[in-house]
């Protein structure tokens, strides 16, 4: 993963600097902006398009979940088909809604932008949209390919954030985040507006390559399998 940290107070700023320099590095790469993947043609030439999570899962799902909330949620989940469990609060709900009838469809190059806020525990509030936050992530192939953020520079709102996930994690759910004070403290001395880029190198280079596995992009060799000579001692 590629992170980039940035002293910037716009981060739509970040969504043109990603599709910019993932259009060049296609352009270094084949000449054209244009790349084979599989059974697809992925054109990385902006503008990519751009959804709102809301706005993706009406587009996919026919179904209009802003103002819903957790046991709504829940009945579409069962009308989707989609499997949930009793440690799953709001966020996860959406989550698993967007996984299991969106990602997967969307092949071109796409901005997914203003996430609910219950999905998002550390990025900041979005300035003119009430219930979201200022985050972004790149979808290509089906697969992220990015996340970013503007990030979360105030304490109160924070230290709130994570007494939300605690209570999360006391339903049972294993990704909720833990309350982390001296996170808190540091936000208290001052933190600068920022916002962070990651960038999933390993599948935006299994994508440039046309490659299936991302065992074939690691650039590290210890991370690869270590194969064997030695006979196996395992009873057959």
């Amino acid at each position: 993963m590629l992170e980039i940290y940035v002293a910037y107070k716009d981060y739509y700023w970040m969504m043109d600097f990603m599709e910019a320099m993932i259009e060049q590095v296609a352009i270094a790469l084949h000449g054209k902006t244009e790349v084979s993947v599989g059974e697809h043609v992925i054109n990385f030439a902006r503008p990519w398009k751009r959804f709102t999570m809301y706005e993706a899962i009406e587009h996919f799902t026919g179904i209009d979940i802003s103002e819903m909330d957790e046991a709504q949620l829940r009945q579409v989940c069962r009308k989707l088909d989609v499997p949930t469990d009793n440690t799953m609060g709001r966020a996860k709900l959406i989550d698993e809604i967007f996984g299991e009838k969106c990602e997967k469809k969307l092949i071109q190059p796409t901005f997914i932008t203003d996430y609910p806020v219950e999905m998002s525990p550390l990025a900041k509030k979005h300035r003119s949209k009430t219930g979201l936050v200022e985050r972004f992530e790149a979808i290509c192939n089906g697969k992220e390919i990015c996340n970013a953020f503007s990030e979360l520079n105030d304490p109160i709102d924070q230290r709130q954030r994570f007494e939300e996930q605690l209570e999360l994690g006391k339903r049972g759910d294993e990704e909720a985040m833990m309350l982390d004070e001296d996170f808190l403290r540091a936000l208290e001395y001052g933190m600068p507006p920022t916002a962070g880029l990651g960038i999933g190198i390993d599948r935006l280079t299994m994508i440039m390559t046309n490659q299936q596995s991302i065992q074939d992009v690691l650039l590290f060799p210890h991370m690869k399998p270590e194969h064997s000579n030695k006979p196996s001692t395992e009873p057959q």
